[in-house]
């Protein structure tokens, strides 16, 4: 029973981090990659701790990999944001169907 519960965990999270890598390559630009990449990744690796975790069994390594869990959730979509943060203040090409809003493209429309 935690054989296939932990090897269900690893397989979903091996899937959603594949998933990430299919979408940095295929998505267009930098601001789709980063959510692609932030959303995939943090739940393949959640995934993945926690088959670990199921396997080791609490009293091997429940609290270290529950930090590690914490930390990856605290910390990936942090910088995934602030790379498309970047990414949208050096005015990296967006993909073609994506505009900038009038106020960031002309200086004197007021920002609201």
């Amino acid at each position: 029973m935690i054989e296939g519960l932990a090897s269900l965990f690893l397989l979903m999270g091996t899937a959603f981090i594949l998933v990430a890598a299919i979408g940095l390559l295929r998505l267009p630009d930098v601001l789709c990659r980063s959510h692609a990449v932030a959303k995939a990744s943090t739940l393949g690796i959640f995934l993945v701790l926690l088959g670990l975790w199921v396997v080791l069994g609490v009293e091997a390594a429940g609290l270290k990999i529950l930090l590690a869990i914490f930390f990856q959730v605290a910390t990936i979509p942090v910088a995934s944001h602030l790379v498309a943060l970047l990414a949208w203040d050096k005015n990296l090409p967006l993909w073609r169907g994506r505009q900038r809003p009038a106020a960031e493209l002309d200086p004197e429309v007021e920002k609201g």
